[in-house]
């Protein structure tokens, strides 16, 4: 099994950019995430180790590298007998397996039930204690080949990543009536992430082509907060990122799980860019709806679905409705060719075949 990749006329770092300004580009960026088992299965069909992603990204046709400053502080948390610990956000995991693999699931909740004085002492990194000249290294390194991105989809993430700490339904109360104490922690997380943001964007000047920020927003059926509440507690957090990423002159790409289309106009409106995962099967997520309401406003990353024919189809399938999709948003330009979420363990490698090959076969300009 191979990948047979399209004939390229630009680099990387140019499709990028043009695809972020709607411009024509030789083809469709490309992007990958995929969870650890189906990883190694995929290296290990093409021929690679597991631990190559660089060799991986070249086979696939991956656009865009991440840059990060690795953490240099002392620990903030320790981890429970038998549990993993985010080092930086202090969310408690525990190890399930599956049947085709496993992963690891969030519980336990440190701040959940949590009183003001819990909020208040549990530990934020600082940015000062990241380290930033290694970031810069690595943006070096890359030699002006690839689109360097900074963030990802866990920041800010009001919703989902302090829910890993005190629990969906702990945050979903404390948003709707604005407690004080769980309002200034939130807040004071992401003013953490902010300063390590700007630091990050001043370090590598120059390097850096979009900054990725994340907020699930959406169950399959609708929206999991009312819009209001949106503009009232989060949007505020949302815009100071986004003014930060534009200051640079940099456009920014939003993660939005589940029916997240609702709020697609105050994202304009605040001047984000590009809206990334986009799970087809939930309501007002098609690519055929974000095509016609939001084409030619916003980028649109994502929209081959994890479950759908890539996990449960077959290679005929899974090309199929990769060619349907990119016949769709190929029309309104600004479309970056990846799945909804990362792969799942539970899918065929030669369905990941199929679906990179259809990028390459039928996402040409």
């Amino acid at each position: 099994m191979k990948i047979e990749k399209s004939p390229e006329k630009m680099t990387a770092k140019e499709r990028v950019r043009r695809t972020f300004e709607f411009e024509k580009t030789d083809r469709v960026t490309i992007g990958y995430e995929a969870n650890a088992n189906i990883h190694k299965n995929l290296c290990h069909a093409l021929g690679l180790k597991e631990t190559d992603y660089e060799g991986l990204f070249e086979a696939l046709g991956v656009d865009y590298r991440p840059i990060g400053a690795p953490y240099i502080g002392k620990p903030l948390f320790k981890a429970p007998e038998g549990r993993r610990v985010d080092p930086l956000e202090g969310c408690v995991m525990r190890w399930v397996e599956h049947e085709t693999g496993g992963y690891w699931d969030f519980c336990d909740f440190p701040l959940k039930d949590a009183t003001d004085e819990m909020f208040e002492k549990f530990p934020v990194p600082n940015a000062d204690d990241f380290d930033y000249d290694t970031a810069l290294a690595q943006a070096k390194s890359y030699g002006g080949k690839y689109g360097l991105y900074i963030g990802g989809p866990g920041m800010p993430d009001v919703l989902n990543s302090n829910g890993r700490i005190m629990g969906v339904e702990d945050v979903l109360v404390h948003i709707m009536l604005d407690d004080e104490a769980a309002m200034d922690f939130i807040r004071r997380r992401a003013q953490f992430q902010l300063k390590m943001t700007e630091r990050l964007l001043e370090k590598c000047k120059g390097y850096l082509d979009f900054v990725w920020l994340g907020e699930d927003l959406g169950t399959q059926i609708g929206p999991m907060i009312s819009l209001d509440l949106y503009r009232q507690q989060i949007k505020p957090i949302h815009k100071m990122f986004v003014d930060l990423a534009t200051s640079y002159q940099l456009p920014t790409i939003v993660h939005t799980c589940g029916s997240s289309s609702w709020v697609y106009e105050d994202f304009i409106e605040m001047g984000v860019r590009g809206v990334d995962t986009l799970q087809p099967e939930a309501v007002n997520m098609s690519p055929a709806y974000l095509a016609e309401k939001f084409g030619g406003r916003l980028n649109f990353r994502g929209c081959i679905s994890t479950a759908g024919p890539l996990a449960y189809g077959t290679a005929e399938e899974t090309e199929k409705v990769c060619k349907e999709t990119l016949d769709i948003m190929m029309k309104v330009r600004g479309y970056h060719f990846a799945p909804t979420h990362a792969i799942q363990d539970n899918t065929p490698v030669e369905n990941v075949i199929a679906m990179y090959n259809a990028a390459h076969k039928y996402g040409r300009y």
